[in-house]
């Protein structure tokens, strides 16, 4: 299983405009991946309401993962967006 641990780059942490482009870059990164805090039951990345509800603060770590083929290329986006905080949605995602 390919893992990132990342601190979360969005000053308000994952709520509502974060929340939003990080599920967009998960649903379209091709395979399934779960999101986690430290030590938390991992959700489904690409659910709204799954990300919100793990209520990620900014500066925390969470654990991006998967399992599927070509899971490092996803992950290593997925990675780079959260911790850069990165408020639109990039085309290389």
């Amino acid at each position: 299983m390919a893992e990132r641990r990342v601190n979360v780059g969005w000053a308000e942490g994952l709520h509502a405009r974060p929340a939003s482009i990080f599920v967009r870059a998960a649903t379209a990164a091709g395979v399934p991946v779960t999101i986690a805090k430290e030590g938390g039951n991992p959700v489904n990345a690409a659910s709204m309401l799954a990300v919100l509800g793990l209520g990620a603060q900014g500066g925390e770590e969470i654990v991006l993962a998967s399992d599927a083929e070509g899971a490092d290329a996803a992950l290593d986006r997925l990675a780079k967006l959260v911790a850069e905080g990165l408020e639109e949605l990039p085309e290389t995602v």
